[in-house]
């Protein structure tokens, strides 16, 4: 069994910081990309930020120069540093990883719990 665990939600004001982090334990033989989404009442899922385990990083456009993402290898985990807060960045988060369980199996896909993110005065 894999899971994805997720920290670091809560309540902060406008112009605050957040920092979100993920780790995946199991029975893990190797992890491809690592990141998070987020899904607003009423819309749909969205990318935030992904990783791959080589480095490369993507970023959602409406993020981009505020958000920071960063993994650790080492110990299957992910982090997600958000700076400069919006109401509009308000939102559940999620941890995505694609893992592979099985030898010379494809990677399999994993999300997380979900951790609430409100931004507000």
């Amino acid at each position: 069994q894999v899971q994805l665990v997720e920290s670091g939600g809560g309540l902060v004001q406008p112009g605050g910081s957040l920092r979100l982090s993920c780790a995946a334990s199991g029975s893990i033989l190797g992890i491809g990309n690592m990141g998070w989404y987020r899904q607003a009442p009423g819309k749909q899922r969205e990318l935030v930020a992904v990783i791959t385990s080589g480095g490369t990083i993507n970023y959602g456009e409406s993020v981009k120069g505020r958000f920071t993402v960063s993994r650790d290898n080492a110990k299957n985990t992910v982090t997600l540093q958000m700076n400069s807060l919006k109401p509009e960045d308000t939102a559940v988060y999620y941890c995505n990883a694609l893992i592979v369980v099985v030898a010379s199996t494809p990677l399999r896909n994993y999300w997380g719990q979900g951790t609430q993110v409100t931004v507000s005065s």
